[in-house]
C-alpha cells in the first residue's frame, strides 16, 4: 500500500529515526520506556515553559473544604462545579500542568448518544458546560468544533442498534437521522459506502480541545473562588479514626505543605491508584496504551464529521484538514511499571498492535492509502472492569471520593460527572442515577483483585466497540463467587449469569452443562482460544435484538411457575443483620415502610436517601430476641432485623445502610452472612404441595400467612421459611445454613418430582417480576425516583408519625402532585422490547421504557416506564387515561395500551393462594 510507503518515509524523516515503520517485521516490543516529547496534534498544550519555577504556583492554604487531586478533566470539571455551587474553599492540586498526565493527548470527541439514558443527560450537560455555560462566563473560546458525527453499521444488528439510539434521542430532543449508503456518501464524499448497511448521523457531536477547555474550566472556577495550585505533587493522604472507628480524611500531605481537610477527590487518571494506596482505598483501574495518529492534510476532508466505524473499531476524528485515527484492539499493551515522571510524554507506537486500525481506516476512507502520518500519540489511559468510571465515596475511607478510570471518555463524560460528583460531595449523593459508576457497585472482594481488574479490564477493552445487546455476560474472571448449589445445577444444564462476582443461574440448557471456562483473551499475547466451548455458543445466540433461540425454554421455565411449580437458587443475595442498642432507631430511619411488627413478620420496604429517591428495595423481617443460631439467627437481647437484598446491588446497600448508621450516630451493628447461607425460592400453584412434604411446619394460610416467616426443619436440616414472592406466586424463600443446602434442595426436588417441578433462572425471574409489575432496583426504580413516582407508596409509613429519610419530600410530592410516574405498558405485536423505547402520548415524547421483557402468561411484550406532563403539570390517572400511546422501536412504532395497574392478577390473589 502506497500509504504505508510513504508512512514510513515521513515518520523516519520527520518525526524521529526511532519510530518504527509500520510494515517491520520484528517482535512487538512491551517496552515501558516513554518519549519525553514528541509531536502533538494540538495548537497548545499547557507544557511547562522551559526555566519556569517548578514550585507551586500559589501558596498552599492550610485548611480547605475539599481538596481535588488532579489537573485533568474531571479535577478541572469537579472544581469548576464545586464553585459553581456555592463551595468556593476548594483547591485543586495538580503534581505538574492542568492536563499533564491523560487529558492532553485525548481525542475530545463528544457523541450525544449513548445506550444509556443517564449518559446521554451527562453528555449533554457536558456539551452544554463546553459550547455555552463557560464562553458566557468567562468570554474565552473553549475549542469546540461543532462538526458532527458519524456512526458506521456494516450489517443489520448494528444499524439496529443505532436506531435504537435514535429512539432515545428523541425522548431527549438529540436530532439525529439513520441514513442510507447513498445519503452518506452525500454527505462524506471520501467514504468507501460498498460495505456499508447504513449510517447515524448526528448533526450537533462535535470534537473538544482538552487544553482550552480546562483553561477556560480554571479559570472559570478560580474566579468564583477555588484556587488552583500547580506543580504541586501530592506526598500522602492523613486519615484519622473517630471514637466509633470510622476513618475519616484528615489532610493532604505535599513536599511544600500540608493542607487540612475532610474531603479529598480522586482525579489522578492512571496514578488514581496510587493516590488510593496513601489513604488504604481500593482503586480498581488498569493503565494502557492507547494510541492514535495524525495524519498529512487529506483534500475535501475539511468540515466532514468525526467518524466511528464499530465493527473495524476504529474512529476517524477531524483534526482541520487532516484525521486523526485510533481505536480498541484485542491486543492492548499493559503499563504494567505506572511511572510517575510522566508529564506530557507518550510511548513509541507499537505498530504490530496498531495496524489493525490502519487497515480499517483506509477500507473505510480509501484517500488514506495515498496519505501521509504527520505524528503518533500513544499515551497511557486507565482502563476499569465493565468500562465504567469509579466514583462516588470509597467505602474504606469517608471523605475520600473518587472521579477516576474514564476509560478514555474523560473529556466526554467531564462535565456531567463533575456536576454530579460536586453534588455527591455536597449533598452526599448525586442527583442521576449514577450507581453504574458508583465505586460501590462492585463486592470489595473483587476490587483488589488483581486477576479480575486485569481479565475484566481487558474484556472491557477488547469489546468498547461491539454491539451492546441485551443479554450480554462476561467471559473474563468468571466463578469468582459461587454458592452452595453452582455444582449441582452446572450438571443440570444452568447457564450462569455473573453478578457482583456470583454466578447466579440465568436459564437452564436442555443439552447438558455449558460451565464458563478459564478466560483466554480472546487469543490475545499467544493465548491459546477456548476450544469447544459450549457456554460462549450458546452466549453467541443472545447477541441479537430478536428473540433469542432459547425464547421457548424460558417460556417453559415462566409457564410452569405460573402452572405448576419451579425452584429458583437466589443464594447470590446479601444477608445481613441489623441488630444492637440502637437497631429500632435505625429500622425506623432507614426504612420507608413500619418494619416493627411483631417478630415473625416479613416486610417489603425501601430505603431512601434525603431527596427521597429509592436507594434499594429489599425484604426486612423481625427476629425473636435470643441467642445466637448462626448463620440462621444473631445474638440479641432486644430488636433484630433480617435483611435479604438482591446480591447485585449487596454492597451497595450494605455502604448506604453503614453510611447512615454513622451519620445518625446510631449504636448498632450490622452483620454480613451472605457467604454463610443459601437461599431458594420455590414458587407456583403447587408449591405448598411440594413443600408439606419437606418442612415440618403447617403452611396453611392461617399458620404460615404471606410476608411471614418461622425457622422450620427441612428433610431434618433447619432453614428459615419465608412466605414471600418475587414473581407474584403462592411460594416460599428458604434460606438455609450452607452445609445443608444440597440435601434440602435434593429433598425439595425429589418431593416435587410428582409435581412436575423444575429448575428456572434469572431470565424467568425477569419476565415473571414484570408481568406481575415488580420493580427491578437501578431498572424501573432507581435514586432518582421516589417510591411515590414509582407506584410504592405502599411501602411508605406516611399515615404514622415516624420519621424516616426522605419523608419530607415524600410528603411535599404527595401534596403538589406527581410530575412523573411509572407506567406499565403492552402492546399486541409479538416483537421483543428490552428498555430505552421511546413512549409518546398524542404524538408527543413523554418518557422512555426503563424495562421491558415478554410476558408468556398474557402472552404479550410489556415494558414500564417513568411518563411526564410535557405541560410540566401533574401526570395524573386521567392524564394517562385520555392519552393515545405509542412506543417506538428502532425507529417503528406500535400502539400501546398504557396499564394502571399490572395486567396480570391486579387483585393480587395469586400470593395468596387463591387460584381460580
Amino acid at each position: 500500500m502506497a500509504f504505508i510507503g510513504r508512512a514510513v518515509q515521513r515518520l523516519v524523516s520527520a518525526v524521529r529515526p526511532s519510530v518504527a515503520p509500520l510494515c517491520r517485521t520484528s517482535s512487538r516490543s512491551y517496552s515501558t520506556e516513554h518519549t519525553s516529547e514528541k509531536s502533538v496534534p494540538y495548537e497548545k498544550t499547557l507544557k511547562q515553559e522551559e526555566g519556569a519555577s517548578t514550585g507551586p504556583t500559589k501558596p498552599l492554604p492550610r485548611s480547605a473544604d475539599v481538596v481535588v487531586i488532579g489537573g485533568g478533566s474531571l479535577g478541572c470539571q469537579t472544581v469548576y462545579h464545586l464553585a459553581k455551587m456555592g463551595m468556593t474553599n476548594v483547591v485543586l492540586l495538580e503534581r505538574d500542568r492542568l492536563t499533564a498526565g491523560t487529558t492532553w493527548h485525548t481525542a475530545g470527541l463528544l457523541w450525544q448518544l449513548r445506550p444509556s439514558d443517564v449518559e446521554v443527560e451527562l453528555l449533554a450537560h457536558t456539551r452544554n458546560v463546553i459550547s455555552k455555560d463557560l464562553e458566557e462566563e468567562t468570554g474565552l473560546h473553549t475549542g469546540w468544533i461543532q462538526n458532527g458525527g458519524l456512526f458506521i453499521a456494516s450489517n443489520k444488528q448494528r444499524l439496529d442498534e443505532y436506531k435504537r439510539l435514535m429512539s432515545l434521542g428523541k425522548v431527549y430532543g438529540i436530532e439525529s437521522y439513520v441514513l442510507s449508503p447513498a445519503e452518506t456518501k452525500d454527505l462524506y464524499p471520501l467514504m468507501n459506502i460498498d460495505d456499508l448497511y447504513g449510517t447515524l448521523y448526528v448533526p450537533k457531536d462535535g470534537t473538544m480541545d482538552p487544553a482550552g477547555t480546562c483553561t477556560t474550566l480554571s479559570r472559570a472556577a478560580t474566579a468564583r473562588g477555588a484556587l488552583v495550585i500547580e506543580n504541586c505533587p501530592v506526598t500522602g493522604i492523613q486519615v484519622r479514626t473517630d471514637d466509633f472507628g470510622v476513618k475519616k480524611v484528615k489532610a493532604v500531605e505535599t513536599p511544600h505543605g500540608t493542607i487540612e481537610t475532610p474531603c479529598v477527590v480522586n482525579c489522578a487518571g492512571v496514578w488514581a491508584t496510587k493516590l488510593g494506596e496513601m489513604a488504604g482505598v481500593n482503586v480498581p483501574l488498569i493503565a494502557m496504551h492507547h494510541a492514535y495518529v495524525v495524519t498529512e492534510r487529506i483534500e475535501g476532508i475539511q468540515n466532514m464529521p468525526n467518524v466511528r466505524d464499530h465493527d473495524a473499531s476504529v474512529y476517524l476524528r477531524l483534526q482541520g484538514d487532516a484525521l486523526s485515527v485510533g481505536g480498541y484492539e484485542q491486543n492492548p499493551i499493559f503499563w504494567e511499571e505506572v511511572s510517575d515522571k510522566f508529564a506530557f510524554s507518550l510511548f513509541d507506537l507499537d505498530w504490530d498492535v496498531f495496524m489493525q486500525h490502519i487497515e480499517g481506516a483506509i477500507n473505510r476512507v480509501p484517500v488514506l492509502e495515498q496519505t501521509g502520518i504527520k505524528s503518533t500519540v500513544c499515551g497511557p489511559e486507565s482502563f476499569t472492569a465493565d468500562h465504567k468510571p469509579l466514583m462516588g465515596e470509597a467505602p474504606e475511607v469517608r471523605g475520600y471520593f473518587l472521579g477516576c478510570g474514564f476509560n478514555s471518555a474523560g473529556m466526554m463524560l467531564g462535565g456531567g460527572c463533575g456536576r454530579e460528583l460536586a453534588k455527591w460531595i455536597i449533598h452526599g449523593r448525586p442527583e442521576k442515577d449514577m450507581y453504574g459508576y458508583d465505586i460501590r457497585r462492585f463486592h470489595s472482594s473483587l476490587t483488589d483483585n488483581r486477576r479480575w481488574i486485569r481479565e475484566r479490564s481487558h474484556e472491557s477493552y477488547a469489546k468498547n466497540y461491539s454491539v451492546a445487546f441485551p443479554f450480554d455476560e462476561p467471559l473474563a474472571s468468571r466463578n469468582m463467587r459461587k454458592d452452595p448449589f453452582h455444582e449441582v445445577l452446572t450438571e443440570q444444564g444452568c447457564l450462569f449469569q455473573e453478578r457482583h462476582g456470583w454466578e447466579r443461574p440465568g436459564w437452564f440448557n436442555k443439552d447438558g452443562p455449558a460451565p464458563p471456562k478459564n478466560y483466554d483473551y480472546y487469543g490475545a499475547y499467544n493465548i491459546r482460544n477456548n476450544e469447544n466451548y459450549k457456554y460462549k455458543e450458546l452466549l453467541g445466540k443472545e447477541y441479537t435484538f430478536d428473540f433469542p433461540p432459547h425464547h421457548d425454554v424460558i417460556k417453559s421455565e415462566c409457564l410452569s411457575c405460573r402452572h405448576d411449580v419451579a425452584v429458583f437458587n437466589m443464594s447470590y443475595f446479601g444477608k445481613f443483620y441489623l441488630t444492637g442498642p440502637d437497631a429500632k432507631k435505625a429500622a425506623d430511619w432507614l426504612f420507608s415502610a413500619d418494619v416493627n411488627k411483631k417478630p415473625g413478620s416479613t416486610v417489603y420496604t425501601c430505603m431512601l436517601n434525603k431527596r427521597g429517591g429509592t436507594e434499594a428495595d429489599l425484604t426486612v423481617s423481625r427476629l425473636e430476641p435470643g441467642a445466637a443460631k448462626l448463620p440462621l439467627a444473631p445474638q440479641s437481647d432486644g430488636d433484630a432485623y433480617y435483611l435479604a437484598i438482591g446480591g447485585g446491588v449487596a454492597e451497595h446497600n450494605w455502604n448506604h445502610i453503614r453510611t447512615v448508621i454513622q451519620d445518625q450516630g446510631f449504636h448498632c451493628q450490622l452483620t454480613d452472612h451472605s457467604e454463610d447461607m443459601g437461599m431458594i425460592s420455590i414458587q407456583g400453584p403447587k408449591s405448598r404441595e411440594v413443600l408439606q412434604d419437606v418442612l415440618d411446619a403447617d403452611l396453611s394460610n392461617e399458620a404460615f400467612p404471606f410476608s411471614t416467616h418461622k425457622l422450620v426443619n427441612a428433610a431434618g436440616y433447619q432453614v428459615r421459611a419465608m412466605r414471600l414472592s418475587f414473581v407474584g406466586e403462592l411460594g416460599w424463600e428458604l434460606h438455609i445454613p450452607k452445609d445443608s443446602c444440597v440435601p434440602v434442595y435434593q429433598a425439595v426436588m425429589a418431593a416435587g418430582t410428582k409435581h412436575g417441578i423444575i429448575n428456572s433462572g434469572y431470565r424467568a425471574i425477569d419476565s415473571l417480576s414484570i408481568e406481575k409489575g415488580y420493580r427491578h432496583w437501578h431498572a424501573d426504580l432507581r435514586p432518582d425516583d421516589t417510591p411515590l413516582e414509582a407506584g410504592l407508596a405502599f411501602t411508605c409509613k406516611l399515615k404514622s408519625s415516624i420519621p424516616f429519610q426522605g419523608r419530607e419530600t415524600l410528603e411535599k410530592q404527595k401534596e403538589e402532585g406527581l410530575r412523573r410516574r411509572i407506567v406499565c405498558f403492552t402492546i399486541d405485536e409479538k416483537i421483543p422490547m428490552f428498555g430505552l423505547e421511546a413512549i409518546f402520548r398524542n404524538g408527543v415524547p413523554v418518557g422512555h421504557l426503563r424495562r421491558a421483557d415478554y410476558g408468556f402468561f398474557i402472552d404479550k411484550t410489556l415494558g414500564y416506564g417513568y411518563i411526564h406532563n410535557p405541560d410540566g403539570g401533574v401526570v395524573s390517572a386521567d392524564f394517562i387515561k385520555s392519552g393515545e400511546f405509542t412506543l417506538e422501536r428502532m425507529g417503528v412504532t406500535y400502539k400501546a395500551k398504557a396499564h394502571l395497574k399490572s395486567p396480570f392478577d391486579p387483585e393480587n390473589k395469586r400470593i395468596k393462594g387463591i387460584y381460580e
